[in-house]
């Protein structure tokens, strides 16, 4: 990747389709919109279909870019293929909320419905790349039915100043599908940025870098006055539709900001912060929550309780990342001076540092965890909560210890710790409340029963886990790794199968029902289903070693040193691996290389046998060759 041109405002250079991404650095402004749209004409006059998007999070926020792509494309979606709708409806309204007045969205979870002050659960920060990866299929499918051949140029002005899924999505847009439905991308950035765009793209896409010298100056700030009325007009248009106000969160906080409006500023970005930590999108949420204590302090002063609300939610988020330090900046800066004379937020405090240092910090330190859950523990009893609320936060604190008993390796006291205290909720609480963390009780004590190997305890506590909250997919799919190792393989596929339908792609189910495909026997199905999962994820080890193995029982030999190739590039100390190809080595007749596995092979795992008796007969026959080369010689 390098600087191969260096254009003037005027100047095109666009004589092709290229199959790879075009970076154009220049000074944003209306010069540079002005140059990628001239190129996107010329294209167009080709013959593809174009897209203009503006993607910087500023004015757009975590989806910029995506939500102007799908806006467009979403009534001809529902035109040509609206069985695609329901089954993908999940990701569309999480990115245009307005849709969930018209579509169904399937199967929501407990995590999905709890009320906020029951939602014990943050999904984790991977959870929402689901939604990234299934609206890629949603485009994959639609545009393979309906006009697989026409080629679209998506220009992403501005992707140097992208959201964290909204660069992630055309990233792997064009990973996934660049090439296989003819998609090119045109992004805008600003001087000094270019490069790091074209890195951020996958290394197998042929990717571009051209410096336009366009005469531009950056477009001057909005006047404060139009954007307070152009703001004013839209919080009116929105009135109090909820769903119209999550849709235009980022365009009424960057509307209120330029018109110097604080006050408005801090509502909005603390919705935002909210809004995002909830949905799991961490990284966009902590952009809203900066600086955010501050406006606090100015605009609320005194209001401790909103304050401790904005730290529990940029606590979650920076969690979500596993960013411990900054985690225990927070809790230590801003926390505990909140925490000190208010002995419920105590409570809640100390359980987080708890969870900081038992589960997050590396090493974990498992007996500070436990001092802090005590700290916790106490705090209830000092505090003045209802009597509801108390006897909820002492089983939530005891589920904390069940898991460092876990971590610990006691996981007789983690399990009876955590039926203990489902029976406790249920004695003490009505059958509707905190349904969520019955049944997060419920998964942990399968969890543990499943990592010591009892297996019909396991498979009854997620069962019971499941019968609480159905629609969860991962409920699903670690049932069905209990029944395959239980060789109950059609029970097994079906779980799986269940879980993919309850989900947005994720890469470990389908890894998962591919071991169950290949323990059937069905290694076509295997390595369809493997492949699903490398697709999402290439650098899936399992992944990539289950297709590898299915291949080898196929009799694809080619396919199969492939993939144990890739695998032993990414780690060589797989001795099976090396074996395995080592085997399919001298099937090809590639004795040397054979003998070169065999003997990586053998210094991993010096004692297993068969390696050796291997390594003799691959010696064995190269011995034989170069006698009768010899030979031949001779004569």
């Amino acid at each position: 990747m390098a600087v191969l041109n260096k254009l003037r405002a005027g100047e095109s250079n666009v004589s092709e389709f290229p199959r790879r991404v075009l970076v154009v650095e220049a000074l944003a402004g209306t010069l540079r919109t002005s140059w990628i749209e001239g190129r996107l004409e010329e294209y167009a006059l080709r013959g593809a279909r174009t897209f203009h998007l503006a993607c910087a999070f500023e004015k757009g926020g975590p989806w910029a870019g995506v939500t102007g792509l799908f806006s467009e494309l979403f009534s001809e979606i529902q035109y040509d293929r609206p069985d695609l709708i329901e089954p993908h409806g999940f990701e569309l309204a999480y990115i245009l909320p307005s849709l969930r007045r018209s579509l169904k969205v399937r199967n929501p979870n407990l995590t999905d419905m709890a009320p906020s002050s029951e939602r014990t659960r943050n999904y984790p920060a991977d959870r929402a790349v689901r939604n990234i990866h299934g609206l890629i299929d949603l485009i994959d499918e639609w545009k393979t039915a309906v006009c697989p051949e026409s080629p679209w140029v998506i220009a992403c002005d501005a992707l140097d100043e992208a959201g964290a899924m909204g660069s992630l999505f055309f990233r792997e847009l064009m990973r996934r599908r660049g090439k296989s439905l003819n998609i090119h991308l045109f992004a805008g950035a600003s001087p000094g940025n270019g490069q790091s765009v074209c890195m951020s793209f996958d290394s197998g896409l042929q990717t571009r870098l051209v410096a336009a010298r366009l005469d531009s100056q950056p477009p001057a700030a909005p006047d404060s006055l139009q954007a307070g009325g152009a703001a004013a007009e839209l919080e009116e248009r929105i009135g109090d539709d909820e769903l119209e106000r999550q849709a235009n969160l980022p365009l009424l906080i960057y509307l209120w900001k330029a018109a110097g409006r604080s006050d408005k500023l801090f509502r909005y970005q603390f919705l935002a912060l909210e809004t995002y930590n909830t949905q799991g999108l961490y990284a966009d949420a902590i952009r809203y929550g900066d600086g955010l204590l501050d406006l606090a302090s100015r605009e609320a002063p005194g209001d401790d309780d909103l304050r401790w609300l904005i730290f529990q939610k940029l606590f979650m988020s920076h969690i979500g990342l596993e960013d411990v330090d900054t985690s225990f900046r927070l809790a230590e800066d801003t926390g505990l001076p909140l925490a000190e004379k208010d002995a419920s937020r105590r409570n809640q405090l100390f359980y987080l540092m708890a969870i900081l240092y038992a589960r997050f910090k590396k090493p974990r330190d498992l007996q500070k965890g436990e001092e802090y859950l005590e700290l916790s523990l106490a705090a209830i009893a000092e505090s003045d909560m209802p009597e509801g609320e108390r006897h909820f936060r002492y089983v939530f604190n005891r589920n904390g210890l069940a898991m460092i008993r876990n971590f610990q390796r006691r996981p007789e006291e983690a399990i009876e710790l955590c039926r203990s205290g489902f029976a406790y909720l249920n004695e003490h609480l009505g059958a509707d409340e905190h349904r969520l963390h019955r049944s997060i009780l419920l998964y942990n004590t399968a969890q543990v029963y499943a990592a010591i190997g009892v297996h019909a305890e396991a498979l009854e506590y997620y069962s019971a886990t499941i019968a609480q909250d159905p629609n969860y997919s991962e409920y699903h799919n670690e049932r069905a790794n209990v029944l395959l190792q239980l060789d109950r393989l059609e029970e097994a596929e079906a779980d799986y199968l269940r879980a993919i339908e309850l989900s947005p792609p994720y890469f470990e189910v389908f890894t998962n029902l591919g071991q169950c495909y290949r323990r059937m026997g069905a290694m076509d199905k295997a390595i369809e289903q493997y492949s699903r999962a490398l697709d999402l994820e290439p650098g899936h080890l399992l992944g990539r070693l289950g297709r590898a193995k299915a291949y080898e029982e196929a009799g694809q030999r080619d396919n199969a040193i492939d993939d144990y190739s890739a695998v032993l590039a990414k780690d060589p100390s797989l001795w099976e691996a090396f074996g395995n190809r080592g085997a399919l080595l001298y099937e090809a007749g590639r004795l040397h290389e054979a003998l070169a596995d065999f003997d990586a092979a053998i210094k991993l795992r010096p004692s297993m046998g068969e390696l050796h008796e291997n390594r003799a007969i691959v010696l064995s026959d190269i011995e034989k060759s170069e006698a009768v080369l010899v030979l031949q010689q001779v004569r």
